[in-house]
């Protein structure tokens, strides 16, 4: 493709308003517009940013219009303009949607709440991007899929998993949804062995051998992991250090800098004056990491309303063919962002030289 790709984005809720912003900060890139149902202040806050808003359905057009958003047409109206749509909206909607974009011939994207086989390929740049070049649909895998294919398919790579168990505490609602749902004063775990996300990461790396079990917390502010890896032969903490190092998407924090719980990433990424308070970065504390042999014990967090938005980015880039190597979009992506490898020491500077 020799010009922007033109983008639109169906589902202004938690992901799409983040993708949303995204593709307007792509060299590459031109959001057309967003397509929604609701016109309460979530959707009016596009028309704030200036984002061309359009209804879903016809009945939405009407409903939106008497909430005094300025709605410019309906989704067909909005998709006959763009290459490709990526569709945010809830899992009960999705998939039906994909048959309208088929017969349009717009490309599109999937969230991680649908199935490996409404698209027949899941994506994780780093990990595929190259075998979804000029493919008609994909699915960006959730929050935790996508995590558990950063670090654990990094350290696959790197010939050091033979086998790992992972525990995933899950936030049980997201933020803006805490006074309509969510669970109080209890535990509820996922009610099979493995939980779902280690199939769907194998949906990407196929041989990664890994189980997860997981639960959900009384809390709002994102999911933990605590990870168990047999390694293949025994390596020094550094050795596993390095291989994270070197791997897109993951940043480092320590409980030494009084970084001792998940909040405290959340007011550190606010106090740097992230939008949102986002973390597009699996979050690993370093000084946690320990290595016994051929053992590896891991922790890290997942910000589940921002960590797949710069895969959706890089999957854009990905069908269209705008880029057809996956490590230069995920560098592009990355830098327009903000995207570190120190959640913390990536922004301060050096301190000045000592006076004698």
């Amino acid at each position: 493709m020799d010009r922007k790709a033109r983008v639109a984005v169906n589902g202004y809720g938690v992901i799409g308003k983040r993708v949303a912003d995204a593709v307007r900060l792509q060299p590459d890139m031109e959001l057309v517009g967003v397509s929604d149902v609701a016109g309460d202040y979530r959707v009016q806050v596009a028309e704030v940013h200036g984002i061309p808003v359009y209804a879903m359905t016809e009945e939405a057009w009407s409903t939106m219009r008497e909430t005094g958003v300025h709605v410019h047409g309906t989704l067909p109206d909005l998709l006959k303009q763009v290459d490709v749509v990526v569709d945010c909206t809830p899992r009960t909607v999705a998939s039906k949607n994909k048959v309208l974009y088929d017969g349009l011939g717009i490309k599109s994207i999937f969230q991680g709440a649908e199935k490996h086989s409404l698209t027949g390929h899941s994506f994780v740049a780093q990990a595929n991007y190259e075998s979804a070049l000029g493919l008609n649909s994909t699915r960006v895998v959730s929050c935790n899929t996508t995590s558990i294919v950063r670090t654990l398919g990094a350290l696959h790579k790197a010939g050091l998993v033979k086998k790992g168990w992972g525990t995933l505490a899950r936030r049980a609602v997201d933020p803006w949804n805490t006074h309509q749902a969510g669970i109080m004063n209890t535990i509820v775990p996922e009610l099979h062995v493995p939980s779902h996300q280690a199939p769907d990461a194998k949906t990407i790396v196929p041989d990664l051998n890994i189980t997860t079990m997981a639960i959900l917390t009384p809390q709002t502010i994102s999911h933990a992991h605590v990870w168990q890896i047999e390694m293949t032969r025994p390596a020094s903490r550094e050795e596993v250090l390095e291989v994270l190092w070197k791997t897109p998407r993951i940043a480092f924090v320590r409980a030494s800098d009084g970084i001792t719980a998940l909040n405290c990433n959340v007011e550190l990424v606010h106090d740097l004056g992230r939008s949102r308070g986002d973390m597009w970065e699996v979050v690993v504390w370093e000084d946690i990491l320990a290595v016994d042999g051929v053992e590896l014990y891991l922790f890290y967090q997942v910000h589940n309303m921002s960590i797949v938005v710069p895969e959706n980015v890089d999957a854009i880039r990905a069908l269209t063919g705008l880029e057809k190597v996956g490590a230069k979009s995920i560098e592009t992506t990355n830098a327009t962002l903000g995207i570190v490898k120190d959640l913390l020491r990536s922004g301060k500077k050096a301190l000045p030289a000592q006076q004698p």
